[in-house]
């Protein structure tokens, strides 16, 4: 049997809840313009998606982090602190965006991943597989179909490529290193405890 402390999703109830609240607060402040932003800090939506799919065991996770997006960036567009260019028909786009992001961290989290420094390389290819996938149905799909690009073409959007894909995925992996070393830590540490309880 796989020990607790190289497994993925987290093991008990508690830490389910706790790595559920910890990435709806972390993606409340920093996504979007509004009462709670961290304006220093870049949005960690993509890297809440990816670490839901990974820590967190029921499926409904998936449309409650779409929910919350949505309310913030609903509660930001009434609030006057965004403008409605990213409200488009497009917006739907997001959607199968995140879920191909949730969808990584979960094949992640139950394929890949062992808890020991071998899995740092199928995290990254993870990561880089997901959010390609993420970039081109998010931002392809803003491109061709918000209909603020009348002129749009293949070519236009591939020349767009260079400019914001690597910072979106240089932002994805920084946050999810970070929330899966967490994890794994957190989980090592429990199970000292229980084998030192059962000593």
């Amino acid at each position: 049997m796989t020990p607790v402390s190289r497994t993925l999703p987290l093991a008990s109830p508690a830490a389910q809840w706790l790595a559920g609240l910890l990435l709806a607060a972390l993606m409340i402040c920093t996504r979007g313009q509004h009462f709670a932003s961290v304006n220093a800090l870049p949005s960690a939506s993509w890297a809440v998606f990816f670490l839901a799919g990974a820590l967190l065991r029921p499926m409904w996770t998936l449309p409650l982090f779409f929910l919350l997006s949505s309310a913030l960036d609903i509660g930001s567009l009434a609030a006057g602190t965004i403008t409605d260019w990213c409200v488009s028909p497009a917006y739907w786009a997001l959607a199968f965006a995140y879920a191909a992001l949730w969808l990584g961290g979960h094949v992640y989290a139950r394929r890949l991943h062992d808890g020991i420094w071998r899995s740092v390389p199928r995290l990254a290819v993870a990561l880089v597989l997901a959010a390609t996938l993420a970039y081109v149905l998010s931002k392809g799909g803003f491109y061709f179909f918000s209909g603020h690009y009348p002129q749009a073409d293949l070519a236009g959007f591939l020349a767009r490529v260079p400019h914001y894909y690597p910072r979106a995925l240089g932002t994805l992996a920084g946050y999810a290193a970070v929330g899966m070393a967490l994890a794994v830590t957190a989980q090592r540490l429990a199970a000292r405890r229980a084998q030192g309880a059962l000593a």
